[in-house]
């Protein structure tokens, strides 16, 4: 089922990305708590892409995986090292495979990459899987910027460019403040952009993943989550139970808002969405 379509169908719409092992040997361990994961029957889960190899090479696989599970499935793909080859022989895996939705991403450019770049922006390769035809095509947002643009502005100019070259639906960049949330799609709205666009909330189980997440989100942490961090950090249990309450929290007020659909990076943690999941249970 394609991802508009279930957002058009549900009051309440509740998803949860994966990400593939980055090497062989942890396969078995990663698959177990997907299909953990995917035993809650979410709306539908997302698989993550590595660029390059690696981690891409499991994404057809475990996509397809939970299409068989009963459980809808968008795989992501990035192509800032790809040639339009590389693209067009994945996207024939994927609809070969079934799968009805991707996430299209630009991707970071590896540190010893040499080559030619034949893709420079999501847009292209938005519009190429558009013109391949067949696919509920998802974008990235951020809604305080993406990190390269110089202005929020100017990169909802950029994100309009994205949608008008076929993209069906927007997912952001986690944030921890939804009112940051609600001004970006106010800003969306005024620059003509109306596809539905996914909250992602990243619930923080440990204290040592502040840091990085800040790093990756360039979203600030509000003095209500670091206060926690600082209570609870140094007890791994407390620390956990008050990450997942936290983006609960969040996510009960974005549907409280008329938010339909929330888009949780569980990071392989089934515990982390199974409790999630059951916190809304009355709700969804």
């Amino acid at each position: 089922m394609k991802i508009t379509d279930i957002i058009k169908s549900k009051k309440a719409v509740l998803s949860f990305e994966v990400f593939p092992p980055k090497t062989s040997d942890k396969f078995e361990s990663v698959s177990k708590a997907i299909d953990e994961i995917a035993a809650l029957k979410p709306d539908f889960m997302s698989v993550t892409y590595g660029a390059g190899g690696g981690t891409s090479a499991y994404t057809v696989q475990i996509s397809k995986n939970l299409k068989a599970k009963g459980v809808n499935s968008v795989a992501h793909l990035s192509c800032i090292s790809s040639t339009k080859a590389d693209v067009r022989e994945k996207l024939v895996q994927l609809k070969d495979a079934g799968i009805e939705n991707i996430l299209a991403l630009r991707g970071d450019i590896p540190q010893d990459f040499a080559g030619n770049l034949e893709y420079r922006y999501a847009s292209e390769l938005v519009a190429e899987i558009k013109d391949f035809g067949g696919f509920c095509i998802g974008g990235a947002c951020y809604p305080e910027g993406h990190p390269e643009s110089a202005t929020l502005y100017s990169d909802i100019e950029n994100l309009k460019r994205k949608v008008d070259a076929g993209c069906d639906y927007l997912t952001t960049q986690m944030f921890f403040d939804n009112d940051l949330f609600y001004s970006f799609l106010a800003k969306c709205y005024s620059a003509g952009i109306t596809v539905p666009i996914i909250p992602g909330i990243m619930p923080i189980t440990r204290a040592s993943q502040v840091k990085r997440t800040l790093g990756l989100s360039g979203s600030p942490m509000p003095a209500k989550f670091r206060r926690i961090v600082d209570r609870f950090g140094d007890n791994p249990a407390a620390m956990e139970q008050a990450g997942v309450a936290y983006a609960t929290e969040q996510v009960i007020d974005l549907y409280a808002n008329g938010i339909k659909a929330a888009h949780i990076y569980s990071m392989n943690k089934p515990q982390v969405a199974r409790a999630i999941k059951a916190n809304l249970s009355e709700i969804i």
